[in-house]
């Protein structure tokens, strides 16, 4: 009677790769590097090459052929077929395609190195052209939510703290304080393209290599500013891939929580915002819905991007410091997912933001009724009555009651009023000019006197808007100089070797006799 081992090597084949490891791990891993790494790994074979010659570890004769063999991949070829298990991965596919091409001298494109130090910098060019894309459009979103910003600097609005009516400011005042959010989240982004844009080529396996090559050559010609210092950390160190999930998760932590506060604003209920109609979907039942489910859709995917960093960060978590799987084929994906979506979900926040409408006279008439601008009150009592700040709170404490058991709102606060609690308060009325009340009890009076920095005034609106619009403008060069540089490296590997004349009859571009 047949055992259970082979019974299941009957079944699975009896040399690698088995076919439920292939169809689980390989052909998923194959897929994911079809896409993505195909082109970072043909640089880097170009890159590699090029510092072999210069290092007089390769003859250009031989080189020219491998380089043939490189240059003859069909790259549509490959991203259209699937995983057969005749090749154990990506590398050794194209490898076997190089050397159909070069003979066995192509085989030496590996020499000193491994498939560890150049996974490892394929896997860090793809994350950074992506965390570039993402910052692209943290930066577009800026953008426009300045624009907004700017249109409604005087729209009075109020703000909340543990979601109760706290004091009046303006809806700009808001905007502002979430731009710089995404500023910070900015600043995260590019700290963690700064880690991840180093090379570890030329750590090998882990420890470098017997032959002088020139790690700093290759890490130049592919766009890397630094070499990873210690080969056993180029190969070994994962922090940078948890310095990107952690960017990606504040990141959406951020928007998800803008993004519910602009989907309660814009329920019947507050009022307080209007999303435009592309972005507003009907019910097949109630004609009268407008769901803002592109707000909707904003949380959702924002909260999709935090599971996928996170999945990243447990990964990690308790993995040996070394070469492992963990960091590679299987986790990859998350990242790039994550920073994709931070591409999308800001672009359609960016149009959705820059279409809302704000329903400014409902917001301040409710800012005008409510007892927001009781603060104000509190401390003209103190400025105007000379009399103690925690006094003053009191008096201003009181008033409300009275009004509230009344019936009354903050527009029906009186001097005679003010009078009345002073008397509870302090035992004396107070007797101050009704116009000095009244305008206390202005939320308009009470946004314009707060002008200091970071405050709502519109003077200090336009201030930190001009601050805001040159930084940007700075930030944008910086991204828009380091994609053209990276772009430009790219486009030099094809020069560089344009001197190489042909071999064995085999011309170095096409590969073909």
């Amino acid at each position: 009677m047949m055992n259970i081992k082979d019974s299941i090597l009957n079944k699975e084949g009896r040399k690698f790769p088995g076919a439920t490891y292939s169809e689980v791990v390989l052909a998923p891993a194959y897929e994911h590097a079809k896409q993505s790494l195909l082109e970072p790994m043909l640089a880097v074979h170009k890159a590699h090459l090029i510092m072999l010659v210069e290092q007089g570890l390769l003859q250009e004769s031989t080189a020219s052929q491998i380089l043939a063999g490189i240059c003859a991949i069909d790259k549509e070829a490959i991203l259209q077929s699937t995983y057969d298990g005749q090749y154990e991965d990506l590398f050794f596919l194209v490898e076997s395609q190089i050397m159909n091409v070069a003979g066995e001298m192509g085989g030496s494109l590996h020499l000193a190195r491994s498939r560890n130090d150049m996974g490892v910098a394929m896997y860090r060019m793809v994350l950074r052209d992506k965390i570039l894309l993402a910052i692209e459009a943290l930066l577009s979103f800026q953008e426009t939510l300045l624009s907004v910003i700017d249109t409604y600097k005087e729209t009075i609005f109020l703000g909340y703290t543990h979601t109760q009516q706290a004091q009046p400011m303006t809806f700009s005042h808001y905007l502002l304080g979430m731009y710089d959010v995404v500023d910070r989240d900015l600043k995260r982004l590019k700290a963690a393209y700064d880690t991840c844009n180093a090379s570890p080529l030329g750590a090998a396996a882990l420890t470098t290599t017997g032959f002088r090559i020139d790690r700093n050559k290759v890490a130049e010609l592919l766009g890397f500013p630094i070499i990873i210092k210690s080969a056993y950390d180029s190969i070994g160190g994962a922090d940078y891939l948890g310095e990107i999930a952690t960017a990606i998760q504040l990141t959406f932590i951020n928007l998800g929580r803008f993004s519910q506060d602009l989907l309660l604003w814009s329920s019947q209920e507050f009022s307080a915002i209007r999303v435009a109609d592309p972005y507003v979907q009907t019910s097949s039942i109630m004609p009268q819905k407008r769901n803002p489910v592109s707000l909707e859709h904003i949380r959702a995917l924002s909260s999709s991007g935090i599971g996928n960093a996170q999945t990243v960060l447990q990964m990690l978590h308790n993995t040996p410091y070394g070469d492992i799987n963990d960091t590679e084929d299987d986790l990859q994906p998350y990242l790039w997912k994550g920073l994709h979506l931070i591409n999308q979900v800001f672009r359609l926040t960016k149009v959705v933001v820059g279409t809302l409408e704000v329903n400014e006279a409902l917001l301040k008439r409710r800012a005008q009724e409510s007892f927001a601008t009781i603060t104000e009150l509190a401390d003209t009592l103190f400025r105007e009555a000379n009399i103690p700040f925690r006094t003053s709170h009191s008096i201003a404490s009181q008033v409300v009651k009275i009004a509230l058991a009344r019936g009354l709102n903050a527009t029906h606060v009186t001097s005679v009023l003010v009078d009345e609690a002073a008397k509870v308060v302090v035992g004396y009325p107070l007797n101050l000019p009704e116009e000095i009340i009244r305008t206390a009890m202005d939320p308009e009076h009470f946004v314009k006197i707060r002008s200091l920095p970071g405050g709502p005034a519109p003077e200090e609106m336009k201030r930190a808007i001009v601050e805001r619009e040159a930084s940007l403008l700075h930030h944008i060069s910086l991204i828009q100089t380091e994609v053209n540089r990276i772009k430009v490296c790219m486009g030099k590997l094809d020069q560089l070797t344009s001197h190489w004349g042909t071999t064995n009859g085999k011309d170095k571009n096409t590969g073909n006799s």
